[in-house]
């Protein structure tokens, strides 16, 4: 019993390690998921195991906590109710949610030898899909309008359904330009209600999983560079 246990323990630590080297940053609760679905049967072993296991090896991950701010919600700008509180997506176009997020550049140039860029995604609430997504030099909301002109292209030319854009309160999303790009499209904007990041989680998620999974490890130079790693990791 003991060596199968051990030998048990040491095929979920390979399992983690074969995972990590496709995706350095995934989570615990990811690799329980992939773990449940290919192996429930022939190894199995329960969730508090499996995260007793991975800590037990030092195979956790420490988060760090968001250094720059992207959204500033201090503005007098108009602001929109929070329209997806409570509510499920039930089909494609149903509701569409955004962020931005940063993502650090080297520039020898810069007075700490680095810079930052943003990326905004524009995801599709219910089927998850990246509709749209720019990477930019600032956070004008110019930018942000590519992702969500991109996401727009992908409606099918008879949609006539409700559509809900989510965001946070940021000057991007309340800017009276990416309102009436939204309005010009029959889409219905709604906005956070406070700074909670639950109240976007869907979107921050998306992002925490492009930039610190997907993007992990990765140095970049220049834009160009970034765009290029974005486009795959959306892929």
């Amino acid at each position: 019993m003991l060596f199968q246990r051990l030998a048990l323990e040491q095929f979920v630590v390979q399992f983690v390690l074969e995972a990590r080297k496709k995706d350095p940053k995934i989570g615990m609760d990811k690799l329980w998921r992939m773990y449940k679905q290919h192996f429930a049967e022939e190894y199995r072993v329960g969730r508090d195991v499996f995260r007793y296991i991975i800590h037990e090896q030092g195979l956790h991950l420490i988060r760090r906590s968001r250094a720059i701010r992207t959204t500033n919600s201090r503005h007098n700008l108009p602001t929109y109710p929070n329209l997806i509180k409570n509510v499920i997506p039930m089909r494609h176009n149903h509701i569409w949610v955004s962020d931005i997020t940063y993502i650090k550049v080297e520039d020898s140039s810069a007075p700490n030898g680095y810079r930052f860029v943003f990326l905004t995604i524009v995801m599709d609430a219910y089927s998850k899909y990246i509709l749209g997504w720019y990477v930019a030099p600032t956070l004008e909301a110019v930018y942000s309008i590519k992702a969500l002109e991109m996401a727009i292209k992908t409606l099918p030319k008879d949609f006539n359904d409700t559509l809900i854009h989510h965001s946070d309160r940021g000057t991007q999303y309340a800017s009276a330009a990416y309102i009436k790009v939204q309005t010009d499209n029959h889409i219905i904007p709604s906005m956070t209600e406070n700074s909670n990041p639950k109240d976007n989680a869907i979107a921050e998620r998306i992002n925490n999983i492009v930039k610190n999974e997907l993007l992990h490890g990765m140095t970049f130079t220049n834009l160009s560079q970034v765009n290029t790693a974005i486009r795959k990791a959306v892929e």
